[in-house]
């Protein structure tokens, strides 16, 4: 036996109160008898009154409510097997790792901006697998494949730009290792989320767009940062900025979006290119364009349902509370 709403038990400190009140205004009304004179002989005058059925009638009350309180904290005992079908998409998700993605025209910086975009990402999903790739100099699978959000969720917060030993950024390995993830039978219901500032130093990546096409993959591309670019800044393990990246000459290395390239591939691919905003508006734009997409059918699975059983204690309430209604509060009168 258990209850699927047990929240609703909160409403029985109302009922105590209103039980309590009942109680007290039957006291109260025998007590301002008491002030005309003498109660015994005042009720021997009005031989109607009964407290004890005017009790009666609030104890029913109350009761019904109880009961009522019960139904709707939904008590359930017995259990059946259910099968649930889904429907839902693959998305892979490559997210940029590289120390470019440290450079702070988003605020705080690019890679916990995207991070978080990718964190409201997960949040609206329902029934989609969700994987995650991190990329730098190369491409790993962080998260293969799954429905587990919550190991998603985790896995995407441990990622810095030490997760990944070689610097750069390199799309074409991206791609590629995210192509790898997905069912290679079906040439579609394939989504690949790239999120990076598109400083690509890597080549063939065109090729990498047009193989991934091939296989039915829809890369849909997200651009963080500024097209006018910022320095990189080096912190320390505390996060605390102590200069800028400099090149062979000393010149300090300004990091800038590179977003033609990331809007090439996402047309190449039937997908589209958003560029990241502090009030990620775009979101709403993505997770749009991901909901309308043809969804396919995946293998149901058997899971545990409890039956409600909340009718029973609803008809002790209606017994009780139909009981009060017809039960007088005065005596019926003597016979002569």
């Amino acid at each position: 036996m258990r209850f699927a709403e047990p929240f609703n038990f909160l409403l029985l400190i109302l009922v105590l109160f209103f039980g309590i009140f009942l109680f007290w205004a039957i006291a109260r009304k025998k007590k301002l008898l008491n002030l005309f004179g003498d109660l015994p002989l005042i009720m021997k005058n009005a031989p109607y009154i009964s407290f004890i059925r005017q009790r009666t009638k609030a104890l029913l009350l109350i009761v019904g409510l109880v009961f009522i309180v019960f139904a709707l904290a939904r008590l359930q005992f017995g259990t059946h097997l259910e099968k649930v079908k889904r429907e839902g998409l693959d998305i892979v998700v490559a997210l940029d790792v590289s120390n470019s993605m440290l450079v702070r025209d988003m605020k705080p910086d690019r890679l916990t901006k995207a991070k978080q975009q990718l964190q409201g990402i997960i949040d609206r999903l329902q029934g989609d697998r969700i994987g995650l790739v991190a990329f730098a100099g190369n491409a790993f699978t962080q998260c293969p494949l799954t429905l587990d959000y919550s190991s998603a969720r985790l896995l995407l917060r441990s990622l810095n730009t030490e997760s990944v030993s070689i610097q750069g950024t390199n799309l074409t390995d991206a791609i590629e290792t995210s192509s790898k993830m997905f069912d290679k039978e079906t040439k579609k219901y394939k989504i690949l989320l790239l999120l990076t500032d598109g400083e690509d130093h890597s080549e063939n990546v065109e090729t990498a767009a047009a193989l991934a096409r091939e296989q039915g993959i829809k890369i849909y591309t997200v651009g963080i940062g500024n097209p006018n670019g910022e320095p990189i800044p080096i912190v320390d393990r505390n996060n605390i900025q102590v200069g800028y990246k400099k090149d062979k000459n000393g010149e300090v290395i300004v990091s800038k979006l590179h977003d033609d390239i990331l809007k090439e591939i996402s047309m190449k691919t039937g997908g589209k290119y958003y560029h990241a905003t502090a009030g990620e508006i775009e979101l709403d734009a993505i997770f749009d364009e991901i909901s309308n997409l043809e969804k396919k059918e995946l293998e149901g699975s058997l899971v545990t349902r409890y039956d409600d059983r909340f009718q029973w204690p609803l008809l002790i309430a209606l017994f009780f509370i139909v009981g009060e209604f017809f039960l007088s509060e005065k005596k019926k009168p003597l016979k002569d």
